[in-house]
């Protein structure tokens, strides 16, 4: 037989795209149009409804950038339509090569429900399977003219402040037409079959039957009567399809999802109506297709749907309680989890699992994060103590040096839990269910032998509309189909069920899930970083204060409601494309003006708090917030605080230049170049600085990435550095014997700093508080510090602990590692000595090493401070900012721990007079306290949290400052856990306590009555 492949192929593409799928739609009628351009923001919809239309019509230009533009479309369905099945076709513009990421719109009947929303491949809206003629239809359309911004190039359109107002869009088309449903199940038939025909090899039998099957079938049609003879197309069809799967088929388990992102490419108000949409596609999608399962993550998604779109929200309770609709993730949005900190890690689960809860009865399992960058070692144990079982994400298929081993696989965190994970190998969590699609599932799939399933999230997202009825179309004729996987519509807990009961000892990864992309996520907007820093820690101070005050004030009442509302906001922020930077101006702008509203809330809520606590009096107590006293000041509590607690601080000129800066534990010697030559430990009599070197050397790179700008740096940045020690002024700013302070000025291109290099009595730190006012583009700049520690490895704080990292670069994925994401601190050391960094608000950080000619080893750490990407913000960072760091010679873990929580913690001073005991207390350093606040069901049981931070076991005491009936462990929800032993109360309020490594220990202390 002679090879006519290409033919068939090349005739089915033809015929499919130019006179099959046109045909679905036949004997098209216009509708009337009408718009009204709503100024400003959205408006609601009685108010779109009520407003005073104009006439319009196909051709017409709408939309400017953010804009929203209402359209009134009516018509009669002709005579000769009656008993057909008649649907409206409703174009508004759409790219149809993008799924989503442009203008989208929401269909209302005339009384304010919401039918379906139109999106670029979904722009139909069904009158009726069997009208009537003369049937009148009138419909609106709420329609938002989102910017296209998906093409990587610098705009200014990202923010309505800066976009233009010229309009972006032209109505391509607002028809009736009749809807041949013979012609539409045709066009199924030779997608999936066609689809499939190509993914199989050349010299498979089944590849040749589907392209004589599929040739049959074009034979049969008449292209000028193709509604006529479909149905003797499918015929032709019908053995091809009905030809069951082989016996060892890999089996897929569909889920409809439509991953949204809260902001991205459009700002949080969009995103608002963007749930809304999707949410009524898929509760329409679900009247006619009972065997449909949509899950939705993001429980903030949902609470805005109830929100401002109650009609909407009332469907969506009703299919899930129906078992269609399945809230999944347990989380108040799918978060970074890099640079979220340990106790709003926490709180993403309690918020999230909570609203699931309360608003639907569910306990979510599933941890459903497909799209961010990057997955910390502490999230299994954090998984676990929410009462999650399985963990699903996708993202990690972007790395772009190794690919991972596994697609299903047990994780292992820092501390030794384990949570059963899955990676979908379809490599998308926005397939179509095509045949390419399935095909590379299944041969992608790396646990064959040993399992034979794997999970498919299905629908397109960001605005594309979420699942559509094609999709459900093909997974019918992929659930049994030789030369397909097996496709099953069914709920994700359905897939991890059968997949544990099939690959119970699956391989274990531990440690983190690294994605070797995107690490310039954790230096771009630091704004946003540093609001989201210090939001956490102002949260933690809130809490504490007026818990200590609700527990000992009589009459003072504990803020449930605002600490609740401002948590959901810093949650909210936390999603990962707000907090790693990656979003459009508009976002971060209102990020920084959300930030500075908490930070004003909160401050009030703690001086409140505080001065309950103080009392009358003339003196000035100091508040201590750190989980760790503070010079004479109680972790948690508040005292008079004594004078200077250490030796006296000196500064002297420097042979040679510069100043020497002494308080008995180190000897700090800054040259005449304002740079850091020697950091001497004189207890231990070790220097910290490398010989020859300079410490806190201000170091500024080229940054222009292959792609993804504000996400990605890529490792030849490093080819090309710039030391900036050209020197404005190096002068002492003050020297007493409290504290020296240098300042240190410098500029560089359009750029300068300010550095003031402080020495405090008692300290054993050199703090380095940094003012930029930062006008490069396109450029990176780092703090180094270059260390005489002969170090393997570094040690990153991540939440409720850290996480080790090789400096060397043996292998590829050590080498992926050039950059790294780290909390308040990071440390490295060699048997018997070490040195860490900590910083108020940075994460990026990289640790090289070099042998010298001496033979010794230098371990450089640097901090990465600000990048100036152009994409998708063309202004990043540009402007003012204050960052501090501290270098810590000598420093141990403990340490590094509480020097972290210090410079992220300041102490604050209030008029009043005695003291203020702490609420609990803990006798090890090693067991920190991460919260204090009163129980969410406002019992009044106060709830500690408290988590091991050296990596080893450790015994505690931990002591009530208050009558205590009871304590007992519980999960991250509050609720008693089943692994938690009896706790005994002593006497005197004290707790034993025992913590394995890492472990974290939630209680919670019933008052005595």
């Amino acid at each position: 037989m002679h090879d006519d492949r290409s033919i068939v192929e090349h005739r089915l593409h033809r015929v499919l795209n130019e006179r099959i799928q046109p045909a679905v739609y036949s004997t098209p009628e216009p509708l009337a149009v009408e718009r009204w351009d709503a100024p400003g923001e959205p408006v609601s919809v009685a108010d779109g409804l009520s407003a005073s239309y104009e006439p319009s019509a196909a051709g017409d230009r709408w939309g400017p950038a953010w804009g929203t533009t209402w359209f009134k479309v009516s018509g009669r369905v002709p005579e000769a339509w009656a008993g057909r099945a008649v649907e409206a076709v409703l174009d508004l513009g759409f790219d149809r090569q993008m799924p989503g990421f442009q203008c989208e719109g929401l269909v209302y009947r005339p009384d304010g429900e919401a039918v379906k929303a139109l999106n670029p491949r979904n722009d139909w809206v069904r009158i009726g399977d069997r009208v009537q003629g003369g049937e009148e239809v009138l419909l609106y359309i709420e329609a938002a003219s989102n910017p296209v911004l998906a093409d990587h190039a610098p705009t200014y359109e990202g923010d309505r402040l800066t976009a233009s107002d010229e309009p972006l869009y032209r109505i391509a088309r607002m028809d009736l037409a009749v809807f041949e449903p013979e012609v539409w199940e045709l066009v199924q038939d030779l997608e999936v079959l066609g689809g499939l025909m190509l993914e199989l090899s050349e010299g498979d039998a089944r590849r040749w039957e589907l392209l004589r099957a599929v040739e049959s079938a074009l034979d049969a049609l008449d292209l000028t009567d193709i509604p006529g003879t479909a149905a003797r197309a499918r015929e032709q069809l019908a053995g091809a399809l009905a030809s069951p799967a082989n016996a060892s088929a890999h089996r897929i388990s569909a889920v409809g999802h439509a991953h949204i992102d809260s902001a991205w490419l459009w700002p949080l108000r969009e995103t608002v109506r963007k749930v809304a949409r999707t949410s009524s596609n898929m509760v329409n999608l679900m009247e006619d297709h009972p065997e449909f399962i949509f899950a939705m993550s993001q429980a903030q998604q949902l609470a805005w749907i109830k929100e401002h779109r109650p009609e909407v929200y009332a469907k969506v309770k009703k299919k899930v309680a129906d078992g269609q609709f399945i809230p999944v993730g347990g989380m108040w949005v799918e978060s970074d989890t890099n640079m979220v900190g340990g106790e709003a890690m926490a709180r993403q689960f309690l918020y999230g699992k909570k609203f699931f809860l309360d608003e639907f009865g569910i306990e979510t399992k599933e941890v459903w994060l497909p799209d961010s960058f990057g997955y910390t070692a502490a999230m299994p144990q954090i998984v676990k103590l929410s009462g999650s079982t399985w963990f699903l994400t996708q993202k990690i298929s972007w790395s772009r040096t190794n690919k991972f081993p596994h697609h299903t696989f047990w994780w292992e965190g820092i501390d030794g839990t384990r949570v059963f994970t899955h990676f979908p190998p379809v490599d998308t969590y926005n397939s179509d269910l095509s045949g390419r699609e399935m095909a590379h599932a299944a041969r992608n799939y790396q646990e064959k032998g040993c399992g034979s399933r794997s999970l498919a999230p299905f629908g397109w997202g960001d605005g594309g509309g979420g699942p559509t009825r094609e999709m459900l179309a093909r997974a019918r004729r992929l659930g049994d189909l030789e030369g397909s996987p097996r496709v099953t519509i069914e709920k994700p807990s359905a897939f991890f069920e059968g997949a544990h009961a099939e690959y119970p000892d699956a391989p274990v990864w531990a440690g983190e899930l690294y994605l070797e992309l995107h690490r310039g996520t954790y230096t771009s907007q630091a704004k946003t970083k540093q609001g989201n820093r210090r939001s956490e820690s102002l949260l933690r101070e809130a809490e504490l204060w007026a818990a200590t005050a609700a527990v000992r004030v009589p009459g003072y009442s504990y803020p449930y409601e605002d600490l609740e509302r401002i948590w959901k906001t810093v949650l909210l922020h936390q999603f990962h494309d707000i907090l790693p930077g990656s979003s459009i101006a508009w976002v971060h702008r209102e990020a920084r003006e959300t930030y500075a509203r908490v930070r004003e809330e909160l401050e009030t809520i703690t001086a409140a708090a505080q001065t309950a606590l103080a009392g009358d009096g003339d003196g000035t107590l100091v508040f201590n917030a750190s989980p760790h006293a503070r010079r004479g000041v109680p972790a948690g509590g508040a005292a008079v605080q004594p004078g200077r607690t250490g030796e006296p601080v000196t500064v002297t000129d420097r042979e040679g230049g510069g100043h020497v800066l002494a308080n008995g534990l180190l000897r700090i010697e800054i040259d005449g170049r304002g740079l850091v030559v020697s950091a001497y430990d004189l207890g231990a009599r070790r220097e910290a600085v490398a010989p020859g070197l300079a410490a806190n050397l201000l170091q500024i790179h080229p940054d222009f990435p292959n792609m993804w700008d504000a996400w990605d740096i890529d490792e030849f940045y490093r080819h090309n550095v710039t030391d900036l020690v050209e020197l404005e002024e190096l002068a002492v700013e003050e020297a007493d014997e409290e504290q020296a302070v240098l300042r240190v000025a410098r500029s560089f291109g359009a750029s300068s700093v300010v550095q003031r290099l402080t020495l405090r009595s008692g300290a054993k730190v050199l703090d380095m508080d940094t003012e930029i006012d930062w006008h490069e583009t396109e450029r990176f700049l780092k703090a180094a510090f270059p260390l005489d520690v002969k170090a393997d490895r570094s040690a990153a704080e991540t939440q409720f602990g850290h996480v080790f990292r090789a400096t060397h670069t043996n292998t590829s994925w050590e080498a992926a590692k050039f950059e790294i994401c780290a909390h308040r601190w990071i440390r490295i050391e060699e048997p018997g000595w070490g040195a860490a960094l900590v910083n108020d608000s940075t994460y990026g950080h990289d640790v090289t090493r070099d042998i010298r000619e001496d033979g010794g080893q230098t371990t450089t750490v640097r901090l990465s401070l600000l990048r100036a990407p152009r994409y998708p913000d063309p202004e990043t960072d540009q402007g003012g900012h204050r960052l501090r760091f501290a270098l810590a010679p000598g420093a141990t873990v403990t340490d590094a721990v509480r020097e972290g929580h210090w410079i992220n913690l300041p102490e604050r001073s209030v008029p009043g007079s005695g003291t203020v005991e702490p609420l609990v207390s803990v006798d090890n350093d090693q067991v920190v306290v991460e919260a204090v606040k009163l129980a969410e069901d406002r019992s009044g049981d106060l709830v500690v949290r408290l988590y091991e931070s050296g990596g080893g076991r450790a015994g505690a005491v931990l002591t009530a400052g208050f009558p205590v009936a009871s304590v007992t462990g519980t999960d991250l929800l509050e609720r008693p856990s089943a692994d938690a032993p009896a706790y005994e109360v002593s006497a005197d309020g004290s707790v034993q306590l025992a913590l394995r490594p890492f472990q974290i220990l939630t209680l919670r202390l019933a008052p005595r009555a």
